[in-house]
């Protein structure tokens, strides 16, 4: 096995933190991983990595090493690229990861085009409501939507996803249509409890470039987008929602949007990447296929 291919084996296990997770993303037998680990501390004459029966860390050492075979890696992987798109497009495999309704609704129906622009990739395709971590699942870049925190990744931001107010015909014949939040009193939302922190969201909305809210009771409470747009479809309440989730129930009149000039403040959507990760002519082309989809159905002009 030649150096580079050392080097690359060391990064993802040093990325991903275990050998049996680097031997998975590169297809490779993990004994062959150890093996390659091996080679490179005796070819270096020190001790890359500590070993423990949960986690796998660089030592000091190693660090230093991981630093350089990432400047390494990525020289080399654009000098070969300089040659190769010359005579072929960009070539090998993607793995993303993007949010469920997103990937379901949106991304999945669309990527024949994708792959038939560009015969020559490969997409591992991951849809979850889960956040992931792009270093340890050894990701090329993940699409997130709401507010970020400071992850020290490289964000590319997409645009802005707008949220509208709905409820279905039966509830509003029921209840009663809302033409203002003040009218809220009397009436029930489907309630959304965030799956990561379990805290209940309120109702929101706009007034003046200000952002306002308030508690709404609920007889249901869900932490998941299918169950918020069934329940809201069964007659349980308002919902707050994306407006690409509910195109389809607006279209059929399943669903009635209410006080359009009440909205929430629409979410931010942006692509993250990893902050050392060289960006191939591969992820480049998924990102501006992406977002080009993005912006053409579901995101603020």
């Amino acid at each position: 096995m030649d150096r580079i291919d050392l080097f690359r084996i060391f990064v993802r296990v040093v990325d991903s933190s275990s050998f049996t997770r680097a031997a998975d993303t590169l297809g490779l037998p993990r004994p062959s991983v150890s093996a390659a680990i091996k080679d490179l501390e005796a070819r270096m004459g020190v001790r890359l990595l500590n070993r423990t029966t949960r986690k796998v860390a660089a030592t000091q050492d190693g660090l230093a090493l991981y630093e350089r075979c990432l400047r390494l890696l990525g020289d080399f992987e654009e000098t070969e690229s300089l040659f190769r798109q010359a005579a072929a497009g960009p070539a090998g495999r993607l793995r993303v990861d993007l949010p469920g309704r997103i990937g379901r609704l949106i991304v999945a129906p669309a990527l024949a085009e994708f792959l038939d622009r560009y015969p020559e990739i490969d997409v591992d395709l991951g849809v979850t409501d889960r956040t992931v971590d792009l270093v340890e699942d050894s990701l090329d870049c993940v699409l997130r939507v709401g507010p970020l925190g400071d992850s020290g990744l490289i964000a590319r931001s997409i645009g802005q996803l707008p949220l509208i107010n709905v409820a279905s015909p039966a509830y509003l014949e029921k209840h009663g249509v809302p033409q203002h939040p003040d009218d809220l009193d009397g009436h029930w939302a489907v309630n959304y409890a965030s799956p990561t922190t379990g805290r209940v969201e309120p109702w929101e909305w706009l007034a003046q470039g200000a952002m306002q809210s308030r508690p709404m009771p609920a007889r249901v409470v869900v932490n998941g987008a299918e169950a918020y747009i069934a329940c809201c479809l069964a007659g349980f309440g308002l919902i707050q929602i994306p407006a690409y989730d509910v195109k389809c129930h607006l279209a059929a009149g399943e669903l009635v949007e209410v006080m359009p000039d009440h909205r929430a403040a629409s979410m931010p959507m942006t692509l993250l990447f990893p902050h050392h990760r060289h960006f191939s002519r591969r992820v480049q082309v998924f990102a501006d296929w992406l977002e080009a989809l993005l912006k053409r159905e579901v995101l603020v002009p």
